[in-house]
């Protein structure tokens, strides 16, 4: 691909509007609003979101994890406390995550922080998913290196034999995340690139609403 071509790559956004007297006070009635419209559309991966973590190293990292839940608040996700991610929101549990519905022209953005769910709420959702991604979650040593695929293939191979159609119980090392937002904002395109992005911002138990420029 040219320079050029990416250069010329644009369209008009021109599919709605977001106004300070027409939101609502809490962030996250406005995030439902706009995540049943978004779910309406019945796309695949509809619960695709970006998390951006900071480890020790100061490196900042970002994967497309799937969103499993909003509890109290706080956006929930399930992973492998031993992965990147994991050893990550360890030493830093500050989390952005970032959700783009392109179709719509809309993108949210949520800064917060993660702590671990509870080891019965991770046992709980551990036994609601199919046995082969049960399987797949004690066999694989997420984020590390490995020889080949073979290896992995092997262990999975140990495993189905071992635990069968039962399959495992829910490891230690693996669990969930509740990311409660601080601040969230909220982005619609528009035509010329004046878009809209009105973000909230929490102190305390209430919320602040402020535009800011495109």
């Amino acid at each position: 691909m040219q320079n050029q071509e990416l250069r010329s790559s644009r369209r008009e956004y021109t599919k709605g509007e977001l106004l300070e007297n027409e939101v609502p006070a809490n962030p996250m009635d406005l995030f439902s609003d706009w995540w049943k419209e978004w779910e309406s559309l019945g796309r695949p991966d509809t619960t695709a979101m970006t998390v951006s973590t900071t480890g020790a190293d100061g490196i900042p990292d970002a994967r497309i994890v799937l969103l499993k839940g909003i509890e109290n608040g706080a956006f929930t996700f399930f992973t492998n406390y031993k992965s990147k991610k994991g050893s990550d929101i360890e030493a830093n549990p500050m989390v952005h995550i970032l959700f783009f519905w392109a179709e719509q022209e809309r993108q949210v953005r949520v800064v917060g922080h993660a702590t671990k769910l509870s080891f019965e709420k991770n046992q709980s959702y551990f036994k609601e998913r199919p046995v082969g991604s049960q399987i797949g979650a004690i066999s694989s040593p997420q984020s590390s290196v490995i020889v080949n695929r073979e290896v992995l293939e092997s262990e999975v191979e140990a495993n189905n034999a071992k635990y069968g159609e039962l399959g495992p119980d829910c490891p230690e090392h693996w669990g969930g995340y509740a990311v409660e937002p601080f601040q969230i904002e909220f982005w619609q395109g528009r035509a010329s690139r004046l878009h809209d992005r009105l973000r909230y911002k929490k102190s305390h138990s209430s919320w602040s609403v402020e535009r800011l420029a495109p």
